[in-house]
């Protein structure tokens, strides 16, 4: 069976090998290729002479003498891939006999950062709210997949990935159309090679409404059209009683004074 290892970038990673050289022996009686997609070579060691170092893993690999372990470090997105090791033990003067050739599939895992939830209003009324909701991540490795929760039922998001190529960080974006009739509460969540990340947030529906005001009634109308009649027409009596009530009372005066 087929060994697999995980690692994060930036750990330090052993990949083991098929065979460990007894203590009677030495690396000098053995020829070891560390490969990477059966093509790449790693590193490769003859006599216990290296004798081949790819430039990528240049200061950042090196084998046990003796379980022939490949250690990585740190890590990089582009060592994810398989691996390969072949031992042969050199019999001289015969043919180097090969005891061992075994892959390890390598699965390399950046993490991605926590997700971002962001919302915009697109259309309101006083019964509803319509909301674009954005979830955001970025950063990670492999390609990751989005679910989401709406009040705690799953919801799925309309998400697309970037990635320059396959062996590089991907961000990711997932949208999402709401119509709220009231306060909801929305939950992202990436998951990448048995990694998980969330984040939840509280959506307000919003209340903007602008109750309009009932026009008077008729009744209030007719009420008030009356009141007004009778105000102007007591000033009107007022207004012609006030004089004449004047000139009443300086001719009684004379009355007095020719008395």
């Amino acid at each position: 069976k087929e060994k697999t290892v995980k690692s994060k970038v930036g750990e330090k990673v052993g990949l083991p090998c098929c065979h460990e050289i007894p203590s009677s022996e030495s690396l000098h009686n053995y020829r070891v290729y560390w490969q990477k997609n059966t093509t790449e070579v790693v590193l490769a060691y003859a006599e216990g002479k290296m004798i081949s170092k790819h430039e990528r893993y240049e200061n950042r690999t090196q084998m046990d003498s003796r379980n022939l372990t490949l250690w990585i470090s740190p890590v990089e997105i582009l060592d994810n891939g398989s691996y390969q090791c072949v031992v042969q033990r050199l019999n001289f003067p015969q043919n180097p006999v090969v005891v061992c050739d075994e892959r390890v599939t390598f699965t390399v895992t950046a993490d991605f950062s926590k997700p971002n939830i962001t919302a915009e209003v697109s259309a309101n009324t006083c019964e509803s709210t319509e909301m674009v909701v954005t979830c955001s991540s970025h950063g990670g490795f492999p390609r990751p997949e989005m679910s989401g929760a709406l009040n705690n039922k799953s919801v799925v998001w309309n998400a697309s990935w970037v990635s320059e190529s396959s062996l590089s960080p991907y961000n990711i974006t997932g949208k999402l159309l709401l119509n709220m009739t009231k306060d909801v509460s929305i939950t992202c969540s990436i998951e990448y090679n048995g990694f998980a990340k969330s984040t939840s947030l509280l959506l307000r529906k919003t209340n903007d409404c602008v109750v309009p005001t009932a026009p008077p009634s008729y009744n209030v109308i007719t009420a008030s059209s009356i009141i007004i009649i009778i105000f102007f027409l007591a000033i009107t009596l007022l207004a012609r009683y006030l004089p004449r009530h004047g000139k009443c009372s300086s001719f009684f005066k004379k009355q007095s004074l020719t008395a």
